[in-house]
């Protein structure tokens, strides 16, 4: 796909931070058997990455804003646009030498995501979207999946942590969806779990406790693909609330009731 000017140099910028976090990420899978261990490594390398793409993005585009997880919040000269930006999405998993973790960068026009990149350097997989130019996978097109039954559907998850508040609601999730599915798988990675979701090999995802950074990108991804994507809430904001239920049309009603049953 020839996509945008804009959408060329968020790829050609996921693309340098992810090869410099897979060169970080082999320094990992030697730490983990140091007494040290790899945390501090990997949050300087987690740090690097945003920096690296935000001298890209802004270079290419000085007026834009910019809002990424290491950093403050940049305004723009272009108050309309911003960058939203994850350098490393799956940072649990870097840290412990599972190869599933992505760079994520999404831009916003008046609110709206207009475009996204999610790039997974490990398995060299560019998911992006722009809006109204359907979803790719490097070269190919991608839909979500046609599967109509949810005991036929697999869906993805991610399950709270350190004794996080929503931990008693996923257990509840977890409770009234499992009976109903083919599983539910937890990856550790919100914008691949999106992808994922665009690519056909999820059916649905849903979570809670995210922040605009994990999902964005993914968004629009899913949305052009063909799925639904809301918040938790009806009627709720996505970036704003940090939840989201996604999945193809066909089981998204069912799949939401499910999650959004007292």
């Amino acid at each position: 796909m020839a996509g945008s000017a804009n959408l060329n140099v968020m790829m050609k910028t996921a693309r340098k931070a992810g090869r410099a976090l897979l060169k970080d990420f082999g320094e990992v899978e030697n730490l983990q058997v140091s007494t040290k261990g790899p945390g501090d490594f990997v949050t300087r390398a987690d740090r690097t990455a945003e920096e690296t793409i935000r001298e890209e993005l802004m270079r290419a585009r000085p007026s834009y804003g910019f809002l990424g997880e290491e950093g403050k919040e940049i305004a723009g000269e272009d108050p309309t646009r911003r960058w939203i930006v994850d350098p490393l999405d799956g940072t649990t998993n870097f840290l412990h030498g599972l190869p599933h973790w992505a760079v994520s960068i999404a831009l916003e026009h008046k609110g709206q995501i207009v475009a996204g990149v999610v790039y997974d350097p490990a398995k060299d997989e560019m998911f992006y979207a722009e809006k109204g130019g359907g979803a790719w996978l490097n070269e190919g097109r991608l839909r979500v999946s046609g599967r109509h039954r949810m005991i036929e559907s697999i869906f993805a998850t991610g399950l709270p942590f350190g004794g996080r508040a929503d931990l008693p609601a996923t257990i509840q999730d977890l409770a009234r969806l499992l009976p109903a599915t083919a599983g539910v798988r937890r990856f550790g990675a919100a914008a691949l779990d999106l992808a994922y979701v665009a690519a056909g090999r999820y059916d649905g995802y849903w979570e809670r406790g995210l922040k605009a950074w994990d999902i964005a990108a993914g968004l629009v991804i899913v949305r052009e693909a063909g799925g639904i994507a809301e918040a938790i809430t009806p009627e709720g904001d996505i970036l704003a609330e940090g939840t989201l239920i996604c999945a193809n049309e066909p089981i998204f009603e069912t799949f939401a009731k499910v999650i959004r049953k007292d």
